[in-house]
């Protein structure tokens, strides 16, 4: 959704498509979320699915025609699409990129030959978040375990000790960074200004990546004191290739479409006239599918040829990093097809009623929302769609910073404690050769740290700015 549509929703909205009471809407949001939830963790339906049937429930339990619910259901889903997918698929395609020719490789191999024993824990962490910029979090766990198995072993440094940081930056990318999924579905939902909301998460990134990476993985280590497992040290992907590239070729193609993202939002601050020939000029060359789409472009040219690749193997390249956002992009469209039906049940309406009725902060209710459906349903995409459908009308009112810290707190509710119903959870166990409870006392915590950190910082920022 845009910020008109957003404002629209709030000023003008049309008639939800049912007239049932808080009560009943309540009931209907419960019915819904808990439809959801039992499909995804007692039936292990993928997520597309369980949001599809959800939203339909939702609808039902609402007193909604089926047909409307239908129609909510499906514009929901397109215009979420139509909103962020190229903006997935094309970060897909960098990461793709980043990760094939050896850059990712590079900048890892470039600062740990800086580091020594006591920085380690900090490199780690710089690391993780740089790579992490366009990286999903899966695919920066597996591209950064084998680097973190291997430091740890050659440098006989405790799993935790280094393990901790790079996941926390990984992590903490994940929930408040943009291009990622999550907070992008959340931007849209909402209508916040990406490059606001960008700086933002950046400036509270920092102190949480912080706090959750160097700082608590010494009391993982000492929790947790377990060896690298030799048998998941697996092939770096550059160590077929003959030649990679640069690490400050590498490094400025990842960081230019942030640095073209925030120069926009720096312009529209100082200038502040849209028809200012500067602005205009910035609000193109800063819009998210320009910045992104230069990074690919520009990465051809700087990661893929410089690693040797043929045109061929480029195009190749790019077709393989597409086909595994397939599954992430429905499972984002069916969450703008929730989100929407939630809003022309009226159920966005009576959580704004809610909101003022009970005096609860926006943000706080926000962040407490997300909380409970990443409880739930173990997904932090899941958790953010959902959440961001639910509050997007306390956003109508909101100034664009208010708006952006929205976006922030849904993010950081949508870490909290992850545990044996959120794939990251046995992804971390089985890479680091953990039993359960001690993947709770080292990488649950870590999650949990990372929410309660930002979402407090998001509530700091709110009183200040």
């Amino acid at each position: 959704m845009t910020r008109l549509s957003v404002e629209m929703l709030a000023a003008d909205a049309p008639e939800p498509i049912t007239s049932a009471g808080h009560a009943q809407l309540g009931i209907a949001v419960l019915a819904g979320i808990a439809v959801i939830v039992l499909l995804i963790t007692k039936f292990k339906l993928h997520a597309f699915l369980s949001l599809t049937i959800g939203s339909l429930a939702l609808g039902a339990f609402a007193g909604a025609p089926l047909d409307k619910v239908i129609t909510s259901f499906s514009a929901g889903l397109g215009s979420t699409v139509a909103g962020v997918g190229v903006l997935i698929a094309l970060g897909a395609i960098l990461g793709k990129m980043l990760a094939d020719s050896g850059g990712a490789d590079q900048i890892v191999d470039t600062i740990l030959a800086k580091a020594n024993g006591r920085t380690m824990p900090w490199a780690m962490v710089l690391i993780a978040s740089v790579i992490g910029l366009p990286l999903f979090f899966e695919v920066g766990v597996v591209l950064l375990i084998p680097v973190v198995l291997m430091v740890a072993k050659r440098g006989n440094y405790s799993l935790m000790r280094i393990g901790i940081p790079a996941l926390a930056g990984l992590s903490v990318m994940h929930g408040l960074v943009p291009p990622h999924p999550g907070p992008l579905v959340a931007i849209d939902a909402v209508g916040a200004n990406l490059g606001v909301t960008l700086a933002l998460g950046v400036l509270i990134a920092v102190p949480t990546v912080v706090i959750a990476g160097p700082v608590f993985s010494k009391y993982a280590a000492r929790w947790v004191d377990v060896p690298a497992p030799e048998r998941m040290i697996p092939q770096r992907p550059s160590e077929d290739l003959e030649r990679r590239p640069g690490f400050g070729a590498t490094l400025a193609t990842i960081l230019l479409p942030v640095v073209l993202m925030l120069a926009k939002a720096l312009v529209d601050i100082v200038i502040d006239d849209p028809e200012h020939h500067v602005q205009r000029v910035f609000d193109v060359i800063g819009s998210p599918l320009i910045a992104l789409l230069a990074a690919v472009l520009v990465g051809i040219f700087t990661l893929g040829m410089p690693a040797g690749f043929s045109k061929e193997r480029i195009s190749s390249l790019v077709e393989k990093g597409l086909a595994p956002i397939a599954g992430i992009l429905l499972i984002v469209g069916a969450g703008g097809g929730f989100k929407q039906t939630l809003i022309d049940t009226g159920v966005g309406q009576m959580v704004l009623d809610i909101s003022e009725d009970w005096s609860i902060p926006a943000l706080l209710l926000a962040w407490l929302i997300a909380v409970a459906i990443r409880l739930a349903t173990g997904s932090a995409t899941v958790a953010t769609v959902s959440a961001a459908g639910l509050v997007a009308p306390l956003a109508a009112d909101m100034s664009t910073t208010h708006a952006a810290l929205l976006v922030l707190a849904i993010g950081a509710g949508s870490l909290f404690f992850s545990h044996v119903n959120d794939a990251g959870f046995w992804l971390v166990k089985e890479y680091f050769g953990l039993n359960v409870g001690q993947t709770i006392k080292t990488w649950s915590i870590m999650e949990t740290i990372i929410s309660v950190v930002a979402g407090a910082l998001v509530l700091l920022l709110s009183l200040i700015i």
